[in-house]
């Protein structure tokens, strides 16, 4: 093309491209920054149609009752690639969780399936994300996929209410919303919910990102919204940068050449 161009007096190669568009608005930063929190719509740059393919295949959730659940601990490379690390307990010190199912216990899912993983808009949005927080090289990010479904009413949180998840940054993705009513977020600046900053339902392919050791967040039961079928509503959680001692402490003995925030 070049040498083609240049026989009619131009060269292509000169003419400036398009610059890729930025994966998150310049907003999402200037409000991570000033408040701590941001909300984000990323459906034009995920399938949500295909990542919902992969929820009839989760894994019922062991601890939790009408829960269904993976899990995988990813990091980027020195290469900027996202790679997944290995098998790591997820473990929520009771000063973080405050289920009885859940605090201070080693919780083991099955891993995110590899077709979800190996897929180009799954890979994008964790190397973005990591970006948008700073995340470098080895730095354990946790990805879940988790929800529920069934009838009748339920309680997302299984009792955690107000709470923090032990980590510096917090993102949740909704992949599907499917006959719920409720379920709506909630975030605070106080564990007891005196200052409540945001009261939101939250739609498939939007993310809430919100700086998790500063903030508390929860979320309402949910109900059918039509009785006469079943609910089902699932989310992705991603995290990293922790704070809880008993989470790190599982990954310094998982991954002894993780990057961590050490704190015990």
């Amino acid at each position: 093309m070049k040498n083609e161009s240049l026989k009619h007096g131009y060269d292509l190669s000169a003419i400036a491209q398009p610059a890729t568009p930025a994966y998150w608005e310049p907003r999402i930063h200037q409000e991570l920054s000033r408040q701590g929190w941001s909300l984000a719509d990323i459906s034009a740059q995920i399938d949500l149609e295909a990542w919902a393919g992969f929820l009839p295949t989760l894994a019922r959730d062991p601890y939790v009752n009408r829960r269904w659940k993976r899990m995988s601990w990813l990091n980027l490379t020195e290469e900027d690639q996202v790679e997944v690390m290995g098998d790591c307990p997820m473990a929520q010190g009771g000063a973080f969780n405050d289920a009885d199912s859940m605090a201070d216990k080693l919780r083991y899912y099955p891993a995110l399936e590899e077709g979800f993983m190996a897929r180009q808009d799954v890979r994008a949005f964790v190397k973005a994300w990591a970006k948008l927080w700073g995340i470098g090289p080895r730095e354990p990010i946790l990805m879940q996929i988790t929800g529920s479904r069934g009838k009748g009413m339920i309680d997302p949180l299984q009792g955690q209410g107000i709470h923090a998840d032990g980590c510096q940054f917090l993102s949740i993705l909704v992949i599907n919303r499917d006959n719920v009513d409720g379920a709506t977020n909630h975030l605070y600046a106080d564990k007891a919910g005196n200052r409540p900053l945001l009261d939101h339902v939250t739609a498939p392919g939007e993310v809430l990102h919100l700086h998790d050791d500063r903030l508390f967040h929860s979320v309402d039961a949910m109900t059918q919204r039509d009785t006469n079928r079943p609910f089902e509503r699932f989310i992705i959680i991603i995290n990293s940068r922790f704070v809880d001692g008993f989470q790190n402490r599982m990954l310094r003995r998982h991954f002894p050449d993780a990057v961590l925030n050490e704190v015990f």
